[in-house]
C-alpha cells in the first residue's frame, strides 16, 4: 500500500531529478515544503514557472541574465580585455564571490568529452576565440575545473589561442586541487589561484 499522497509523490519524483539529490533527499525537501505555509510554496512555484522567460543568455560572455548584455559585460568598471573563461554559470559565481577579479567572463557551457559526444562545436570554443580576436583581447585567464574533461578542455583552448590570437593565455595557479570542480572551491584558495595565474607560455 502506497502511504504518499500522489501530489506528494510527485513533487518528490520531480526533486529527485535535480543533479546530486536522491530518493531521502527529495523526500526530505517536498516534507519540508509541504510543512511551510501555503504562500511560500506558491512563492516556489512562480519562482519556477518565470524562470525561462526571465533568463536570457548575454550575447557577449553566455551567461545567464534578465538583460542583454549582462550586468558584468554592461559595467564600465570591469576590464573588458582581461576574459575569465569557466564552464559553466556556477564558476562565474564562484569566482565573483572572491572579489579578487575585475574583468570579464566567457561561459563555454560545458567541458570537452569525446566519449560523452562533447567536441569544439558543442560549446562556446569558436564565440571565444572571435571574441577575443575582435575586442582584441589582452589577457585569457583560462579557469576550467581540474578534472580529466576541464584539462583537456584547458589544453585545447591554450593550443587554439596562442595559434590564433595574440593574447596572453594564463591559467589557475596553486590552490585548486587536482579532480575538483570550481564551483565547489572556497573564496579564499579561488582567491589565491587568481592572484597566482601563470602564462601558459613559461
Amino acid at each position: 500500500m502506497n502511504v504518499v499522497p500522489p501530489a506528494l509523490a510527485r513533487l518528490i519524483a520531480d526533486l529527485g531529478r535535480l543533479p546530486g539529490i536522491g530518493k531521502k533527499t527529495a523526500t526530505r525537501l517536498a516534507i519540508h515544503i509541504m510543512r511551510r505555509p501555503a504562500s511560500e510554496a506558491q512563492s516556489l512555484s512562480r519562482s519556477l514557472g518565470e524562470l525561462h522567460g526571465a533568463i536570457r543568455l548575454c550575447g557577449k560572455c553566455f551567461a545567464f541574465s534578465e538583460t542583454n548584455p549582462c550586468v558584468i559585460c554592461s559595467d564600465s568598471g570591469r576590464n573588458r580585455q582581461l576574459v575569465c573563461v569557466v564552464e559553466g554559470p556556477g564558476d562565474l559565481m564562484a569566482i565573483e564571490k572572491t572579489g579578487a577579479f575585475r574583468g570579464t567572463y566567457h561561459i563555454l557551457h560545458g567541458a570537452l568529452s569525446p566519449m560523452d559526444g562533447i567536441g569544439p562545436d558543442e560549446i562556446k570554443i569558436e564565440a571565444l576565440v572571435s571574441r577575443v580576436r575582435k575586442d582584441k583581447v589582452v589577457e585569457v585567464l583560462i579557469a576550467t575545473s581540474s578534472t580529466v574533461p576541464g584539462e583537456a578542455t584547458a589544453a585545447y583552448l591554450i593550443k587554439r589561442l596562442q595559434e590564433e590570437t595574440p593574447a596572453a593565455v594564463t591559467r589557475l595557479a596553486c590552490g585548486i586541487p587536482m579532480g575538483m570542480d570550481i564551483k565547489y572551491a572556497d573564496e579564499l584558495t579561488l582567491s589565491r589561484a587568481i592572484e597566482s595565474r601563470k602564462n601558459t607560455c613559461d
